[in-house]
């Protein structure tokens, strides 16, 4: 059975395009048939090597960088954007706690992971706002945010407190405003656990630490690029999710919470 998405044609942005889930994400749209447009931060990777996008650089912390990026897309593939799909972000590796962390890395980390969705998407709306209907009928926005947005993140305070406003507070804001400007317009988010990309491969040998993220996961695995790009076009798609908006999909097997790391000392 063939099963229509209602995405062939659209144009869809996909932010972080280079990484892991990013690079999946332009596969499964390239294969429904819409004009992707890649963004890269600095490495253009193996999005090279993908025919028929167009692949474009742009720095999300700045408001310059992001306003061109979206006036690019818009003149290098065949006109506006439909659907946005902020993937980007940044985990620094190193964990630190609240009180170890310097402004510097809580500051960079905020403007990648919601200053650059924020920038990105009043880029997009400004945009939207002198769009055809057609355009605006496929409107759609889709993040991408963690469970650590869900449960926090011991050592990744940074990262966890702009996941969760990203797919708290800013998505459900945008998704009663987005409606003023596209009627039928939507917003969600997919909120994925561990996914093996190459950014994760180091952490992710740990068999210690993978037992302790599986221990409240009842589908005892840890998800791929592919378990997270697929639900992202699920809810992009106008057919399969036209009547779904300010909702938070959470991709992490079941997983229940967080058991507490380093144990207290008895």
């Amino acid at each position: 059975m063939s099963l229509d998405f209602g995405l062939k044609g659209a144009h869809v942005l996909i932010t972080g395009a280079a990484g892991g889930i990013g690079l999946e994400t332009v596969r499964v749209f390239c294969q429904l048939g819409a004009r992707v447009t890649a963004h890269y931060n600095s490495r253009i990777g193996a999005l090279s090597e993908i025919p028929d996008i167009v692949s474009l650089q742009a720095d999300v912390r700045d408001e310059t960088s992001v306003e061109r990026l979206l006036a690019e897309a818009t003149e290098k593939n065949g006109g506006p954007v439909n659907v946005l799909i902020v993937n980007h972000g940044i985990w620094p590796a190193e964990a630190k706690s609240i009180a170890d962390m310097d402004l510097k890395q809580w500051e960079n980390t905020l403007a990648v992971d919601l200053t650059g969705p924020f920038l990105l998407c009043r880029a997009y709306l400004r945009a939207l706002k002198g769009a055809s209907e057609e355009v605006k009928k496929a409107a759609s926005i889709v993040f991408i945010g963690s469970t650590a947005g869900r449960y926090g993140e011991a050592g990744h305070g940074d990262y966890a407190s702009a996941k969760s406003a990203l797919q708290g507070g800013f998505m459900l804001t945008l998704k009663n405003e987005i409606v003023h400007i596209a009627p039928q317009g939507r917003v969600n988010s997919v909120n994925p656990g561990w996914v093996v990309t190459p950014l994760a491969e180091d952490t992710l040998e740990d068999t210690a630490f993978v037992e302790r993220v599986l221990a409240t996961t009842p589908l005892r695995k840890v998800g791929r690029p592919e378990d997270v790009a697929r639900q992202v076009a699920v809810l992009a798609s106008p057919v399969l999710s036209g009547h779904v908006s300010g909702m938070g999909i959470m991709v992490e097997g079941g997983m229940e919470g967080r058991l507490l790391w380093p144990p207290k000392s008895s």
